[in-house]
């Protein structure tokens, strides 16, 4: 569905991302995973994987710590974080008894600020948390405040890391100060349509699952062009579409549905990473931003899916700091 923009639009202030330096190889996870060297080769070859970030040493508040530190130097002089949204993609990221959410504000510091978790819309929790915490700022915040997307998890066992005939999930991390008419990234539109009737995922039947595959392109395609087109915009206008990791087979059957030109989307972080639950379009936005990819004033396409079935696109105008306003 689409929602009305307001007069107020969204900026994001700073956008940081983390991955662990350890970094392995596909076929070093096939026997965690119940991979046969055929399976293996067909993520290799069909789906376009070859590395990705995985350290289970690694605390789950350590990965989320260096990303949303990082962030945090974006608040001004003046300038308060009132609301910390954690966007995760697995509902069970921590034992019951503890809510990552207040854990990661209480390790940042953030006294005072109200802090809570999103996970219902899976891999596009992340999109979906932008336009929570902006609509928190309309109505709650004050002169200054700012919020922080926090997302992230870890590939804690099997189940969790590989979704069958799609992905191998991998451990990163993403976070994202925002403010309301700051001097960051503006927030032109975002979109998302939901299909219900795939909620249970791992229950699917076969009809189910081939029925959904023939639905992904189309589903996307038709969530990007509501969003290009409520942000005032049209492709030609796009200087980039920034996608999640989940493989190249589902992109190549996206740009194909869009007639597009493959250079259009950003795919080269798919071997070098995989797919990071809610972090890809952070993680693909920092590499581009950090490698001088982003154009000042240009505008950018940030597209996920999740499982459930949640089709995301935001569009935003980059604003590189003393840039054009």
């Amino acid at each position: 569905m689409g929602r009305p923009t307001t007069d107020r639009r969204i900026t994001l202030e700073r956008i940081e991302s983390y991955a662990p330096e350890r970094s392995v190889r596909i076929e070093e996870l096939g026997e965690r995973l119940g991979l046969r060297r055929g399976d293996l080769g067909v993520f290799r070859k069909f789906y376009g994987l070859d590395r990705l970030r995985y350290d289970p040493e690694l605390s789950l508040l350590e990965l989320l710590r260096p990303a949303a530190r990082a962030a945090l130097t974006g608040v001004p002089d003046g300038g308060r974080v009132e609301f910390v949204a954690y966007a995760h993609v697995t509902q069970a990221v921590a034992p019951a008894d503890t809510d990552m959410a207040q854990l990661v504000r209480d390790d940042l510091g953030l006294v005072g600020a109200e802090a809570f978790g999103l996970s219902h819309q899976a891999c596009v929790s992340s999109l979906g948390a932008i336009e929570v915490l902006g609509n928190l700022l309309r109505a709650e915040g004050g002169e200054g405040a700012h919020a922080l997307m926090v997302t992230g998890e870890q590939a804690y066992s099997p189940v969790v890391q590989l979704v069958p005939n799609t992905a191998i999930m991998a451990d990163a991390a993403a976070s994202c100060l925002l403010t309301l008419d700051g001097d960051g990234d503006v927030v032109r539109s975002f979109v998302t349509r939901t299909l219900g009737e795939y909620a249970r995922w791992l229950e699917l039947t076969p009809e189910q699952s081939t029925e959904y595959g023939e639905q992904y392109a189309p589903r996307i395609a038709e969530v990007i062009h509501q969003a290009i087109a409520e942000a005032g915009l049209t492709f030609d206008d796009i200087d980039l579409v920034i996608p999640h990791n989940v493989n190249k087979l589902a992109w190549r059957q996206t740009i194909k549905e869009l007639g597009l030109d493959q250079e259009k989307v950003f795919l080269d972080n798919v071997p070098v990473y995989s797919h990071t639950f809610a972090a890809d379009v952070f993680v693909n936005y920092t590499t581009l931003r950090d490698t001088g990819r982003l154009v000042d004033g240009a505008h950018y396409l940030l597209v996920s899916v999740g499982l459930g079935a949640t089709f995301g696109a935001m569009v935003i105008t980059h604003r590189s700091p003393g840039g054009s306003r």
